[in-house]
């Protein structure tokens, strides 16, 4: 269960990365939209394959915040509060790349992400239910599906086998 579920979640591109790595992506000069999710799908082997939908309306917002401009070529390329931006991003990178190499040489970083996974999915739950109250009953009715649905899921998953999470 837990490899399945690792490679459905774990591939997963964080909420914000993608406009992030838009704009670093653009620090190296202007790029269509195409040549953005081309070269990330590059990038990550194949394992991240962004979708026009996904790049077009952020491109589309980054405009509207002023951290890009289109030239006359239609090409994006990075502006002065964009490349502000992207400086304070490096700077953020290089303390979590610290910080992750000091998990990675410790050995402990699966179980780490996987308590910290675990704690944003009880949270999530607790923010959930908390506003249950104000839910139509029509979203109600559709989380009672959702948790139902996932809660299937695991049964048979789980059948003869044990989850251990030390």
């Amino acid at each position: 269960m837990t490899d399945e579920w690792f490679q459905r979640v774990g591939s997963s591109i964080p909420r914000g990365f993608s406009r992030y790595y838009i704009l670093e992506r653009l620090l190296s000069g202007p790029h269509t939209g195409k040549e953005i999710i081309d070269s990330a799908i590059e990038q990550s082997g194949g394992k991240w394959k962004p979708s026009p939908g996904l790049i077009y309306p952020l491109l589309g917002r980054l405009l509207d915040d002023g951290l890009i401009e289109e030239n006359r070529d239609g090409k994006y390329q990075i502006t002065k509060k964009g490349k502000a931006t992207a400086d304070d991003l490096e700077a953020l990178n290089r303390i979590i790349k610290n910080q992750l190499d000091v998990l990675m040489r410790v050995k402990n970083v699966g179980r780490f992400v996987a308590m910290d996974l675990i704690e944003r999915i009880s949270m999530m739950g607790t923010l959930l239910s908390s506003n249950v109250s104000k839910m139509t009953k029509d979203e109600l009715e559709k989380y009672r599906r959702f948790l139902q649905s996932e809660l299937r899921k695991m049964d048979e998953r789980d059948k003869g086998k044990e989850i251990r999470i030390d």
